[in-house]
Formats: C-alpha cells, structure tokens, sequence
C-alpha cells in the first residue's frame, strides 16, 4: 500500500499521464483529489473521474492555479522551455507547505529555488513509467526535508523503482537509465535485421527477438543472479554463443557504451546551459 497526499499534476501528456496511471493503481491511495492540467478541453476531459478533477487552460486561463491550491505535491511535467514561466505564473498559489518536482531534463533545482519559495526536487522518470517498470532518480534542494524526499519517492514508487541521487549526478542516471531504452530498442532493431537477412520473415524474426529480450530480462529478474553469471551459463567453452560473444567485445563494446553515455552526458551538459 502506498499512501499519498494531495496531488497536483502540470502538463498531464505522455509522462505526467504515466505517473497518473500509477497513482490510479490499486494499492495506491491519495488524501484528498488529484488534480491535473491540459492545454486542450480533449486531453483534460479525457481524464476527468470521480478520483481525478482534470483542468483545460484553454477553457479556464486559471486552471494550474486552481490545480495547485491545498495540493501537497505539485508535480511539473511540461517541456523544458516552458518550466520557468509555469512557476512564475503558480508560485503566489503553491502552499507554503507544499513540494515542487520537476520531470524536465535540464532545467536545474537552483534554477526553479529562484523563482518559487517552497522546496524543490527533480525527478528523471524514463519511459517504461508508462508500463509500471520505471526507473526515477530524484535528487533533492537544499530546501528539502527527508519527509519531502520521502512522499516523492513514493510518489515515482507507483510507477516503479527510485533510486535517490545528487543532482551532480542526474545527468549521468538520465544517460543510463532515461536514454537506457532507446538504447536497448536499437538493439531489438538491429537483432531483428540480422534475423531477416538470415531469411527469417518480419514477423518471426520480431518473435524471435522481442521475445528474447524480453524472456532474458525476466529470467535476470527471477533469478537473482547477475547478468556476467547468467551470460557465462549460456556460454558453452567453444560453443557458437562463445564465438559470437568474442566478436562482439572485439568490436569494443564495452568502450562504445562509455562514449556513447558521455556523449549523452555532455549533451545535457549543453542543454543545461542553453
């Protein structure tokens, strides 16, 4: 059971829509309504419930200032350019014993500290919130409580695991585990080429493969074993899998994953500065 106070949700699109999927599963209760907003009349209407008070700005210019009134955790979900005119346009409305946090990249806490007065966190949630299967990092302000840290991580914890880092090192979380997907979806993708070149069919070779990716994590999942152990068991000593894998760290894998991740690094880096 998790237990959650109130809640206000800015920018309920793909992200701000997962964590309210989380917040709307069972086992999770939130003290006083959720409320969340849209730009469009569609999208808010689409989410309004007798749990969920769902707000369209185009209909209302006062709606993020109605969400955030007696909510405890105002959660902000828009892009990163829109962030600091979103706080200016909310802080007179936020409670003073309320938490801001953040889910933009880039946008850094002493940033959003300068403009609104409550403390402030951020949070890297990546895509798989949407299925649940979520990994967040959530770094804390100086302004920040242990009870703040506390409801926020619980908050990520509906739809996933949470990990809670310095903000020194969210960049370097986002280049593993935010782009960590995109990164195994190219492998899907380039697993599943090779299996049509050897004359399997689209459809049988995304079976074989989605199918293996998918078997391999819930195997490393159930197993409590690490993945050098489990990969040394499919490894027969001069067997084809063998073969293959020497192949592969001949091709400097592992050195194209550390460039690969400073790159990402280095681009939020960029990004921050911007």
């Amino acid at each position: 059971m998790i237990n959650l106070p109130s809640i206000a949700i800015l920018g309920t699109g793909s992200m701000g829509g997962a964590i309210l999927s989380g917040l709307l599963a069972p086992g999770v209760t939130v003290d006083g309504r959720i409320r969340v907003t849209n730009r469009s009349e569609r999208k808010a209407a689409a989410l309004r419930s007798p749990s969920v008070t769902s707000l369209a700005i185009e209909k209302d210019r006062g709606a993020n200032l109605a969400a955030v009134a007696g909510a405890r955790v105002v959660l902000v979900a828009v892009k990163p350019h829109m962030v600091p005119d979103l706080l200016r346009e909310i802080s007179g409305a936020i409670d003073p014993g309320a938490v801001v946090v953040s889910v933009a990249a880039g946008v850094r806490i002493d940033t959003m500290q300068a403009i609104v007065d409550v403390p402030v966190l951020r949070a890297m949630p990546n895509t798989p919130a949407t299925v649940g299967r979520a990994v967040t990092g959530v770094s804390a302000g100086d302004r920040a409580s242990d009870s703040d840290v506390a409801v926020v991580t619980a908050l990520f914890g509906t739809v996933g695991s949470v990990l809670e880092v310095p903000e020194s090192r969210i960049d370097a979380l986002s280049a593993v585990s935010g782009s960590g997907p995109a990164y195994v979806f190219l492998l899907i993708e380039e697993l599943e080429r090779t299996a049509f070149k050897l004359g399997f069919t689209r459809q049988e070779s995304r079976v074989m493969v989605e199918n293996t990716f998918l078997g391999a994590s819930e195997l490393l999942a159930a197993s409590g074993e690490t993945p050098a152990e489990l990969r040394r068991r499919v490894t027969s000593p001069k067997g084809t899998t063998e073969r293959a894998i020497e192949v592969l760290e001949e091709a400097g894998l592992s050195a194209m994953f550390d460039r690969a991740t400073d790159a990402a690094i280095a681009r939020a880096k960029e990004l921050a500065a911007s």
